[in-house]
């Protein structure tokens, strides 16, 4: 079996780690596997699940006490990702709640926003997304054009989000905008809106290839006041806040992805050795051996990666080109090796009951979102070459 073959990981070898994973694995058992083909039907997890996942802890596990969270570490939201990647579970926008937004409010929320929605957040009462990408921009964040013209002690917000993860049944949402159209930098800032404001409307769940129980939507806004009191940071330094707080998504998407490839595989080993074909086990044939073996070199190889770059997240040490390489590597990774198990199920493979195939479907998005794998390739890259691009833009200030 896949475990008689995988180092054990001494980032979740502790006996608290070893607890978290077993409730993780019961919850998910218990509350998760049987609704999830009502919740591909309705676009849309229920908001039932939320509130089980805060009941237990689940949510927001590493924000402090003070504010609902558990004081863990970031390892146990680690170790809660890869579990819900193994059993393919991607309605439950979970991480981009609890690994996310809550990060967002805890480092440049006031006092009074920590307290109003953080608690809230890790008790599931509160469900949150994070408006970014916008129809004509996606990994451009500075050409977003969603505005807010500052009418004095308020905002005034009008423009479009799209593919918000989240975005249906989100009560609160961190938005970006523009709040200093028509100077040189049209400085982008953050906002709090809640869902409640008058003029900010959601679209409905958008029909996708997979992840099709996450009600991922577009956000429309129509003259939203939103008192300056709900501006996130200062103004202006939204870009600057979004850049440092990558790093973390993009570690979350790798997590899921090498979570996704482990049970992929477990998968593909169990239905390898009951499945017959010229009247012996399909893992009786060298081909299925070699490419089974194959996945869990990859698998293993980038656990060690993501092992480390878990821990320097933790002590906020984690640079954007590790970080970048983590998503990249991971989710190629992760797409081969479902490609390869996919192949071994045969025509089974292509059944939507098999969760094989819906693994196939969910886990394409990956190398799109939290920044497509080119603009990954490009930010290794600018590290490759740091002092190549000062020195050119030094030479170019001097012309």
């Amino acid at each position: 079996m896949l475990q008689d073959v995988l180092l054990e990981r001494d980032i979740y070898a502790s006996e608290e780690h070893k607890m978290m994973q077993h409730m993780i694995q019961d919850f998910i058992k218990n509350d998760i596997i049987d609704h999830l083909d009502e919740w591909e039907q309705n676009g849309m997890v229920s908001r039932d699940i939320w509130k089980r996942a805060g009941d237990l802890g689940l949510l927001c596990m590493d924000m402090p006490e003070k504010y609902g969270g558990s004081g863990l570490d970031f390892s146990f939201n680690a170790l809660f990702i890869e579990e819900l990647g193994k059993q393919g579970i991607s309605g439950p926008g979970f991480s981009l709640h609890s690994d996310i937004v809550a990060p967002y409010l805890l480092k440049y929320g006031t006092e009074a926003q920590k307290q109003n929605y953080l608690p809230k957040m890790a008790s599931g009462e509160l469900i949150t997304s994070l408006g970014m990408t916008e129809p004509n921009c996606g990994s451009d964040l500075k050409a977003i054009t969603t505005h807010a013209e500052d009418k004095g002690d308020y905002y005034l917000v009008n423009g479009q989000k799209t593919f918000i993860t989240n975005g249906y049944m989100c009560d609160l949402s961190i938005v970006a905008v523009k709040t200093q159209v028509g100077t040189a930098n049209e400085g982008i800032s953050l906002l709090l809106i809640e869902a409640s404001t008058d003029g900010f409307e959601k679209g409905i769940p958008f029909k996708k290839i997979g992840m099709k129980s996450q009600d991922t939507c577009e956000l429309f806004f129509d003259n939203v006041k939103i008192p300056k009191e709900n501006r996130l940071g200062e103004e202006g330094m939204g870009f600057k806040i979004m850049m440092t707080e990558l790093a973390r998504e993009r570690i979350t998407v790798a997590l899921n992805a090498i979570g996704g490839a482990e049970g992929a595989i477990e998968q593909t080993i169990a239905y390898t050795s009951t499945r017959t074909a010229f009247k012996k086990p399909i893992a009786g044939f060298q081909n299925t051996q070699f490419k089974l073996a194959e996945c869990a070199a990859q698998l293993q190889i980038h656990q060690a990666f993501l092992d480390r770059c878990t821990v320097l997240l933790a002590n906020d040490k984690l640079t954007t080109e590790s970080a970048s390489i983590a998503k990249y590597s991971a989710t190629e990774m992760h797409g081969k090796v479902v490609d390869e198990c996919l192949q071994l199920f045969g025509g089974y493979g292509y059944m939507w009951d098999y969760p094989i195939a819906k693994m196939y479907a969910d886990n394409r998005v990956a190398r799109i979102y939290a920044g497509t794998n080119e603009i990954m390739k490009l930010l290794i890259a600018r590290g490759l070459f740091k002092t190549l691009f000062q020195d050119m833009k030094t030479k170019k200030k001097t012309l």
